[in-house]
C-alpha cells in the first residue's frame, strides 16, 4: 500500500520535466504552423546532407566542402537583416510563405543539375548562397510570428516544442537522407526535399493573417539601425548573441562529418553523425519542462555554452564510433539548454514592433557561428589535422565563454522574474487580455 501511494508522487515530480504540449492543443494556427515546418524541416535536411556528399563526391576536398557552409554567409548576413526589417512591416505569414515557395524552387535547381551528366559546382555553390538569402528573408518573420500567435505564458513551450519540430527533421532528415542517396541517388534525395516543400505551402495556406504592428517603421535603413541599436543597448541581449557566436565559431565541427566518418573507418555512419548531436537535443526537449520555472537563464546559457565545448574536445580525442556519438550527443544537449532559454529571453522581452528586426539579428547570431565556423574547421583540419581541429575548437571555446560572460554581468545575473524588459512585456500582454 505505500508502495502504490508513493507513485502518483513519482508521477507529480517527473511530469515536471515533460514537454509541455498545451500550445499545439490551444492554438490552431501554431498547429499548422508547427506541422508545416516539421515536414519542410525534414526536406530541408535531406538536402543538407546532399549538398556536402555530392561536392565530396565530386572534389574529395575537405576544402570544398568547407566552402559549401562560407558562401552561406554574405547572403545570410544581408538578407537576415533586411528580412527583420520586413518581418515588422508586412504580414509575417505572407513572408514565410513566400520565402518556403523560393526554397522549393533553389531545390528543384538543384535536382535539375545533379540529373546533368556534369553537374556544375559552381551552381551547386550559387545554389547554397540562395539557400541563405531565402533564410535570412523566413526566419526572422517565422521567429518573430511566435508571440503573435501563443499567450505569453505558453511562449516557453512553445519555444521547447518549436525546437522539438527542428530535431525531429535533424534526426529523422540526415538518417532518411543517407538511405536516399547510397540506395538510389542524389537526385533523389532533392525530389524529396521538393515534395515537402509542396506540402509545406499547403499547410502554411491555413494559417491566419499577421499584419504588422501599427507602431511598426517602414522599411528602411534607419529602421534596421534602431533594431541594432536597440540590441546593443541590452546588455542581456548582447550576451545571448556573443555567447552562442563564439561557442559556433569555434567548436562547429558538421564540416568535418564526411571525413570523420572515413577518419572512423564508418563511412556508412555518415547520417549518425548528423543525427547523434540531435539525439541529445531531442532529449534534453523532450525533458524541458523544467524550464518554465528555472529563473536565471544567463547562467543557463553559460553553462551549456561551456558543456558544448567540452563534449566537442572529448569527442574529437576519442577514437571510438561509439564515443564519439555520445560526445556529440552531450554536444547536443548543451546546445538544446543554450538555444530554449535564448529563445525564451527573446520572446518574453523584446518589444512586438521590435521583434523582426530582433529576429533578423537573432538569426545571424545563431546562424553566422556555425557557418563560419564550418570554415574554420576545414581549415584547421586540413593544415593540422581533423582531431587538432576538433578538439583545439573545443577547448577555445570554454575559454571564450567564460571570457565573455565575466565582461557581461547584467546578462550573467539574468533574472526572469525582476528583469525590466521582461515585467513590461508581461504587462502589456496582460493588458491586452483584459
Amino acid at each position: 500500500m505505500k508502495k502504490s501511494g508513493q507513485i502518483p508522487k513519482i508521477m507529480a515530480k517527473t511530469a515536471r520535466f515533460a514537454i509541455d504540449i498545451a500550445p499545439l492543443r490551444k492554438y490552431r494556427d501554431f498547429r499548422y504552423l508547427w506541422t508545416s515546418g516539421l515536414i519542410s524541416n525534414l526536406g530541408s535536411m535531406i538536402t543538407y546532407v546532399s549538398i556536402p556528399f555530392q561536392i565530396k563526391e565530386m572534389t574529395h576536398s575537405y576544402l570544398a566542402v568547407g566552402l559549401s557552409g562560407a558562401v552561406e554567409l554574405v547572403p545570410l548576413i544581408i538578407f537576415g537583416l533586411y528580412g527583420g526589417v520586413l518581418a515588422d512591416a508586412v504580414d509575417r505569414k505572407k513572408m514565410v510563405w513566400a520565402t518556403e515557395a523560393a526554397a522549393l524552387l533553389a531545390t528543384s535547381t538543384l535536382l535539375i543539375n545533379s540529373l546533368q551528366s556534369r553537374p556544375s559546382l559552381v551552381l551547386i555553390y550559387v545554389v547554397a548562397g540562395l539557400f541563405a538569402a531565402v533564410s535570412g528573408m523566413q526566419q526572422p518573420s517565422a521567429n518573430a510570428i511566435l508571440p503573435r500567435i501563443v499567450g505569453h505564458a505558453d511562449l516557453p513551450a512553445a519555444s521547447a516544442l518549436l525546437s522539438l519540430r527542428s530535431q525531429v527533421g535533424v534526426i529523422a532528415g540526415p538518417a532518411i537522407g543517407g538511405v536516399i542517396i547510397s540506395s538510389f541517388t542524389v537526385s533523389a534525395g532533392y525530389a524529396v526535399d521538393a515534395i515537402t516543400f509542396v506540402i509545406s505551402l499547403a499547410l502554411l495556406w491555413k494559417v491566419g493573417a499577421v499584419p504588422p504592428n501599427e507602431r511598426a517603421e517602414k522599411p528602411s535603413l534607419s529602421a534596421l539601425f534602431a533594431g541594432v541599436k536597440y540590441a546593443v543597448s541590452r546588455q542581456d541581449l548582447l550576451g545571448t548573441y556573443l555567447i552562442d557566436l563564439a561557442a559556433m565559431f569555434f567548436a562547429m565541427p558538421n564540416a568535418l562529418f564526411p571525413f570523420w566518418a572515413d577518419h572512423l573507418g564508418a563511412p556508412w555512419a555518415l547520417g549518425f553523425l548528423y543525427a547523434a548531436g540531435t539525439v541529445g537535443a531531442i532529449l534534453m526537449t523532450l525533458s524541458s519542462g523544467w524550464i518554465r520555472t528555472y529563473r536565471f537563464h544567463g547562467r543557463a546559457i553559460t553553462a551549456a555554452a561551456v558543456g558544448w565545448g567540452g563534449a566537442i574536445a572529448l569527442a574529437g580525442v576519442v577514437h571510438s564510433l561509439v564515443w564519439v556519438l555520445f560526445f556529440l550527443a552531450i554536444a547536443g544537449a548543451s546546445d538544446m539548454v543554450s538555444a530554449l532559454f535564448r529563445s525564451t529571453i527573446w520572446n518574453q522581452t523584446i518589444p512586438d514592433e521590435l521583434r523582426g528586426r530582433l529576429s533578423g539579428i537573432e538569426l545571424l547570431s545563431y546562424s553566422v557561428g556555425p557557418l563560419v565556423g564550418q570554415l574554420r574547421a576545414a581549415s584547421i583540419a586540413s593544415a593540422t589535422s581533423l582531431t587538432f581541429s576538433v578538439t583545439s575548437g573545443g577547448v577555445i571555446c570554454i575559454g571564450v565563454v567564460l571570457l565573455l560572460a565575466s565582461f557581461l554581468p547584467k546578462f550573467r545575473k539574468y533574472d526572469v522574474k525582476t528583469n525590466e524588459f521582461a515585467a513590461q512585456e508581461r504587462k502589456k500582454r496582460e493588458s491586452l487580455n483584459e
